[in-house]
This record gives C-alpha cells, structure tokens and sequence, in this order.
C-alpha cells in the first residue's frame, strides 16, 4: 500500500504530470492529517467548489487515522531525528508513523522531508519533483 501525501494530493488533482508515474495501479491510501492540511488551506482560501470536491474523495478513498500504533510509531521516528540533530516538520513525521503503523510501504510526496525521515525508518519515499 501506498500513502499520498498532502503535496501529492494537491499536485495530482490540479493536473501535475509527474505524480501519475508514482502510483501506477497499486491501492493506496491518505491520512486523516493530509485532510487537516488540505482543510485547514481550502477554509484559509475560502474554497467552497475545491472542498466539496475533496470531501467526496476523502469519502471514496481509504482513510487511515492516527492510532495509538501510529503515535508509537512517530514518537520513535522522531526521537531519533531529534538524536541526529535533523528535525523535520511535525506533521510529515505523524504521516510517516501512520504509514508505518499500518504497514504502507511508500509514501508518494514532493516534501523532501520524507527523504530525512526515510533515513531512520524503512520507508520507500516516492519523491517527485514538478516540471515547469
């Protein structure tokens, strides 16, 4: 399985080429926190249209919360981030928990601090990068 980012998400419905290559026909997944962030940005802008379009695809598509596994799971990931001296964005790490906890093995993202965080957990971070 393979969890789509929030940049992932945002990119992939405004038409952005480079992100179909990173999905293929595997099953995929989001998270509860790429939810809040795509709220939080869409309420900020006051986009009605483009939250009604999210709400039915977060509706249609399997969401994974943040469970006690997950908080486990992130508090060891950045524990060690925070031991090598490389903090990353707190939001991206509680993604990577998620992904662990439930067994995602990639994460399909333009963030590069998936990269950092891959550096102390086994997860294959699917980055791209967009064209101009």
């Amino acid at each position: 399985m393979i969890i789509l980012d929030t940049s992932f998400l945002i990119d992939f419905f405004r038409g952005v080429p480079e992100t179909e290559s990173c999905i293929g026909d595997e099953i995929y997944a989001v998270t509860t926190l790429s939810y809040h962030e795509i709220f939080e940005g869409l309420k900020r802008a006051n986009a009605r249209k483009e939250g009604e379009f999210f709400r039915d695809f977060f509706e249609e598509t399997r969401v994974l919360g943040y469970s006690l596994a997950a908080a486990e799971a992130s508090s060891t990931i950045a524990a060690r981030l925070h031991n090598r001296g490389t903090p990353v964005n707190a939001l991206d790490i509680l993604i990577a928990g998620i992904a662990v906890a439930e067994g995602a093995g990639s994460i399909a993202t333009r963030d590069r601090d998936f990269l950092t965080i891959a550096e102390v957990v086994d997860l294959d971070i699917r980055l791209y990068t967009r064209g101009r």
